[in-house]
């Protein structure tokens, strides 16, 4: 389906992606902790959100 260079290509690429993913975050983890503060609770609670429309959609058999 590939040939041996599109999947060698695609490897390397994922690598170095995400090598420069970490590498940005840890760069920038000192303004993280300073600026989002709290963005934790944000996220937990749109997840519950998601997830009691879940279950009432369950519940309820829709």
């Amino acid at each position: 389906m590939f040939s041996q260079g599109q999947l060698t290509f695609g490897i390397l690429f994922a690598i170095v992606f995400m090598g420069v993913i970490i590498y940005a975050y840890r760069k920038d983890f000192n303004l993280h902790q300073k600026y989002y503060k709290g963005s934790l609770w944000v996220l937990l609670a749109f997840l519950g959100f998601i997830t009691g429309i879940a279950a009432i959609k369950f519940i309820l058999g829709y």
